[in-house]
């Protein structure tokens, strides 16, 4: 999969929240079991470009906002049940949470535009729902699109998907002798490298079908390089606070690859 080497991505693109409510809107879609109640929104992760570095750090803020958002929706819309009158979910918290999210979408807009294409569009994905128990709402146009690709793809394609894996360069060989000093956070720093590759491998496979051709690179890939790339100063650091020979040039393993 080609990526463009200057990028880092968006840690944790898609919250528990908005992901949870997207698939509970995609199963009723498709004729699954009904769920409780819930307030559930469109998620913009597919419409987002490559975030440019220089963006990343805000658009990762602002993307946590928004799960925060939907999260204290559904909290308030627990603790009000039964108050007010039929209007009362729609002015007190679907209301609101649309004006949070069109003010936290243009936030990233902004914020991507300062450095690269203003995404367009992104104000679509400010206003939510509410999932009542047992309600069966009808198909949005990115549920329809999101099945039609997952149904029609090729069976060569479905089994590339799933037997797909995320390949990241080792940099042990690129170390120093490591000093004694130092060699525990270095050694704890390693393991948490591999840890990190085995739960993007998890999400991966959690994750099948889901998302536009960007999924994978914003909701899996780019967080892992920005991880691993934290992991790997922060051993550069413990080696370098220990001895004179720092190493250098450790990011360049930062960035993974779907094999």
């Amino acid at each position: 999969m080609p990526r463009r080497g200057n990028r880092l991505l968006v840690v944790g693109l898609v919250g528990a929240a908005a992901l949870t409510s997207a698939m509970a809107v995609a199963a009723l879609a498709t004729g699954a079991e009904p769920v409780a109640a819930g307030v559930v929104c469109p998620n913009p992760v597919d419409e987002l470009p490559a975030i440019p570095a220089g963006a990343r750090i805000q658009v990762e803020r602002e993307l946590s906002a928004l799960d925060q958002q939907v999260a204290e929706a559904n909290e308030r819309l627990v603790s009000t049940a039964g108050q007010g009158g039929p209007n009362f979910a729609q002015n007190a918290i679907l209301g609101p949470l649309r004006d949070k999210r069109a003010a936290t979408l243009e936030r990233i807009a902004i914020a991507i535009g300062r450095e690269a294409d203003r995404p367009e569009g992104l104000e679509q994905f400010a206003t939510c729902a509410l999932l009542g128990e047992g309600e069966q709402p009808a198909p949005t146009t990115t549920t329809t699109a999101r099945e039609t690709t997952s149904t029609t793809a090729a069976p060569e394609q479905e089994q590339d998907d799933v037997a797909a894996r995320i390949a990241c360069p080792d940099p042990t060989g690129a170390l120093p002798a490591v000093p004694q000093a130092a060699r525990a956070e270095v050694e704890r720093e390693l393991a948490n490298l591999d840890r990190q590759v085995e739960e993007a491998n998890e999400r991966l496979v959690s994750t099948r079908g889901q998302g536009g051709p960007n999924f994978v690179d914003n909701a899996i890939l780019g967080p892992l390089e920005s991880k691993r790339a934290a992991a790997l100063d922060r051993i550069e650091i413990a080696i370098g606070r220990v001895s004179d020979q720092r190493p250098g040039g450790l990011e360049s393993f930062a960035e993974c690859s779907l094999g």
